[in-house]
Order: structure tokens, then C-alpha cells, then sequence
């Protein structure tokens, strides 16, 4: 008499318990994609770089609006051993044309630097933002100051005499609008901001994006 022959364990199957098994650990999957950026310390000092980059280049801001900028005539009259000066065109818009010159310099000085800001490090960053706003406010007050030290005399009443009763001289530069000191930062900021929304990096994806029962790699088991 034998004993019954006892059929073998089926073989366990592995499909179920791999599709089931539980996501790597948080710590993996950040080590994986790195942390996000340079760190603090590396962009604080390209942000100081590009505030000195920026600001300096308001030099050739000024020299740019101190040779476009239409010149104001005036014309200086004595009248025993006082002078006056007074306007030889009193219905020109040369005093409209310096502040308008200036603020289309400075638009396009922002663009600029806003492109090569982004074009240098196209991660961006807060760091960076505000530094392309202070060196555009910084840049916009030295060319503002360039432009009335190389431009004409600012002693208007010492300049007729020099050059004479009745001859026309120019008027020294004067920016009436003080709100287009605030053009170049505008203009930078606003560009930089359309590139980065453009053609900034994107985040990374995450690698499981399914749930339990998706059709990720945690889906369930087909039958």
C-alpha cells in the first residue's frame, strides 16, 4: 500500500509581489535629481556681480543721452549788469524730447540686460530678479548724473555772458519725468521674467506619477 502522491506547491508567483512593492524612499528619489540650484552663497555672489555689471553700464547711458537728447536753446539778455535768460522757443518740446530720450535709452538698456542676465545663467532665482532691479535704479541715477556732468554748463547766467548777449547756447540737461530713472529696472525685470516663463528649465517630473491602481509601475496585476 502506497501513500497518495501529493501534487508540488504551485511556483509562487513574483508578478503580483513586484508590482505591489513599496516606493523607494523619499532621501532616493531627491538624491537622484540633486537639490535645486547653486546654493545660497553662489547666487548672492553672481547677484553682486551683476549689480556692478549693471550699474556700470549706466555710463554709456548717459554718454547715449547727452549725444541724442535734443538740446533746449536758450538766450541770455543784459539789461545793465544783471542778466536775463529766457527760452528762444517757447512752444518747443526739446524739454519733453530729453526726458522721452532717456526713458527709451533706459527701456532698451533693461531689455538688454535682461537678456544677457538670462542668456549668462538661465536658471534664474530671487537673487538674480532683484539684482537686475537694483542695478537697473543704480545704472539709471549714474547716467542721469553722467549726462548733466558732460553736458552743458550748468551755470546758465556764466555761460550767456561767455557767449554773448543775444547768441543761443544750450541748456544744461535736466530730466523732469524723475519716474524714467525707474525705466531700466521695469524693462528688465518684465523681460527677464517673459524669458523665464518662456524658455526657463522646467521642474522634473516625478518618477512614479500613477497611483495603486493606474497604469504606473504600481498598477495592479492583470488577471
Amino acid at each position: 500500500m502506497t501513500a497518495p502522491l501529493t501534487p508540488p506547491p504551485p511556483p509562487h508567483d513574483q508578478s503580483s509581489h513586484q508590482a505591489w512593492e513599496a516606493p523607494p524612499p523619499a532621501e532616493t528619489v531627491w538624491s537622484e535629481y540633486g537639490q535645486d540650484g547653486p546654493g545660497m552663497k553662489t547666487e548672492l555672489r553672481e547677484a553682486a556681480v551683476i549689480v556692478v555689471a549693471v550699474a556700470v553700464s549706466g555710463v554709456l547711458l548717459g554718454l547715449l543721452w547727452m549725444w541724442l537728447a535734443p538740446h533746449v536753446p536758450l538766450v541770455g539778455d543784459q539789461s545793465g549788469k544783471s542778466w536775463v535768460v529766457y527760452l528762444k522757443d517757447t512752444e518747443g518740446e526739446q524739454a519733453a524730447g530729453v526726458d522721452s530720450t532717456f526713458t527709451l535709452l533706459a527701456l532698451a538698456f533693461g531689455a538688454v540686460s535682461a537678456v544677457a542676465v538670462f542668456l549668462w545663467r538661465r536658471r534664474g532665482g530671487v537673487p538674480l530678479v532683484v539684482a537686475l532691479g537694483i542695478g537697473g535704479l543704480l545704472a539709471s541715477l549714474l547716467a542721469w548724473r553722467v549726462g548733466i556732468w558732460l553736458g552743458p554748463q550748468q551755470d546758465v547766467i556764466a555761460h550767456a555772458r561767455a557767449v554773448g548777449k543775444g547768441v543761443t547756447f544750450s541748456a544744461p540737461l535736466k530730466l523732469g519725468a524723475r519716474g524714467a530713472l525707474l525705466a531700466w529696472s521695469l524693462a528688465a525685470l518684465l523681460v527677464h521674467l517673459g524669458l523665464m516663463a518662456l524658455f526657463g528649465p522646467r521642474d522634473p517630473e516625478p518618477p512614479y506619477e500613477d497611483g495603486p491602481y493606474g497604469e504606473g509601475p504600481y498598477a495592479a496585476p492583470q488577471a
